[in-house]
């Protein structure tokens, strides 16, 4: 950790913004429904103390954010007109959607703004030089705005022109929520409140390898569940049936074994699993012993006795951070593993920190994520963090301090 905060970065309580036009950097890039409506506003929620404090200053809000994978090009089910009505309703006053980030018609409007005003520039990544942090790119957003505010921890693992580019325009603090995300990480991983577990899950263990290997020394236990749980099992030379093994990591997975038996770390891996066919909703399921895996089933959700496992190892728990859900919760068959964590999280007197993405999604559904102490809204970004690496984002802003 030491190189992800090595210092302290301003935040946007310690620069003056009143009348100036402030360029926040948000993170809308809400899940959408196949009608094209916002199907989880929690992202766009998170964004609402930084604008609120912003526009309470009588400053000039510029919100700008990427909203899905556009590729570079117009799409128009992607444009960001819904998310400013969505803050429109939620901020009680009108935020102004734009048709583009950058241009005279652009350049035209912000001016135009009064204090307190709010305006929502177009998906940045209609234009290809937003991911390619293009340096004339990065300058024409920072010309918008005389301060720059990243609140987007979803995208500070990002080297792209709004994360990266623009600070070297401008100041640059980080927002009310990216110092809440950074804060709750850091806590955890420098000074955790023990005993300290992790609950690893997900479908790739190679996603997480990093993570792994940064976190085995600072906590006292460490739960895999999910997909990557066949990787683990086969590392041990038991049958995971036609579930997914990365061959490729075998060897990182006994690695990680080991030393985490060196370290004395508790690894609990599940004991038993539900298997089914296909992951397909209305299809038979089966719980079997993990180490019992039939030929041609597939590992779908953690079994029933493992549930109980890992529930136990959480409520023996001072502070748990949990990134990966333990199956295949969006579908019903396969969501009673994620949901017996959850619950587990949900009911632990103590600190539980749930590392954004699919596990942020879960609680989410569950209803239960005004029962953890922090949910994370970035997935990228919170691996990259436990993987102890910086973030670019957060690395390119201000240091506190500083004039």
């Amino acid at each position: 950790m030491q190189n992800v905060l090595a210092r302290r970065k301003k935040t946007v309580r310690e620069i003056d913004v009143r009348g100036k036009r402030v360029l926040v950097r948000a993170d809308f890039n809400v899940p959408l429904d196949e009608d094209g409506a916002i199907a989880d506003d929690t992202r766009i929620r998170a964004s609402l103390p930084t604008i609120r404090y912003l526009c309470d200053r009588d400053a000039r809000v510029i919100l700008c954010s990427h909203l899905g994978r556009p590729q570079g090009g117009v799409v128009e089910r992607l444009r960001l007109t819904l998310v400013a009505n969505r803050l429109t309703a939620l901020l009680d006053q009108p935020v102004v959607a734009l048709r583009d980030c950058v241009g005279p018609e652009v350049e035209s409007a912000v001016a135009a703004m009064d204090d307190g005003d709010v305006v929502l520039l177009e998906n940045l990544r209609f234009h290809p030089e937003e991911k390619k942090d293009d340096p004339t790119f990065a300058e024409e957003l920072a010309s918008l705005a005389e301060i720059y505010v990243n609140d987007a921890f979803g995208a500070s693992h990002r080297a792209h022109a709004s994360v990266v580019g623009v600070p070297e325009h401008l100041p640059a603090v980080a927002g009310l929520l990216l110092e809440r995300e950074i804060g709750a990480f850091t806590r955890i991983l420098e000074a955790p409140e023990r005993p300290f577990a992790a609950v690893i899950g997900g479908a790739k263990v190679s996603d997480k390898l990093e993570v792994l290997e940064n976190i085995i020394p600072r906590v006292d236990a460490l739960i895999i569940g999910g997909g990557m749980a066949a990787t683990f099992l086969a590392s041990q030379g038991y049958g995971t049936g036609a579930s997914h093994v990365e061959t490729d990591s075998l060897d990182a997975v006994r690695e990680i074994s080991a030393k985490a038996m060196a370290r004395g770390v508790r690894l609990l891996l599940p004991r038993d699993v539900v298997v089914a066919e296909r992951l397909e909703a209305g299809i038979p399921i089966r719980t079997v012993p993990a180490t019992e895996v039939p030929d041609g089933l597939v590992i779908a959700d953690i079994g029933p006795g493992a549930a109980d496992d890992f529930s136990h190892e959480i409520a023996g728990s001072r502070t748990v951070v949990w990134n990966g859900p333990m199956g295949v919760f969006e579908i019903p068959e396969f969501a009673e593993g994620t949901r017996r964590v959850a619950a587990a999280l949900a009911n632990l007197r103590g600190t539980t920190i749930v590392g954004g993405g699919s596990t942020t999604d879960a609680v989410v559904r569950f209803g239960l994520a005004d029962q953890m102490t922090h949910v994370s809204t970035g997935g990228g970004a919170a691996l990259t963090i436990l993987a102890g690496k910086p973030l670019p984002g957060v690395i390119a802003l201000d240091d506190a301090g500083t004039p």
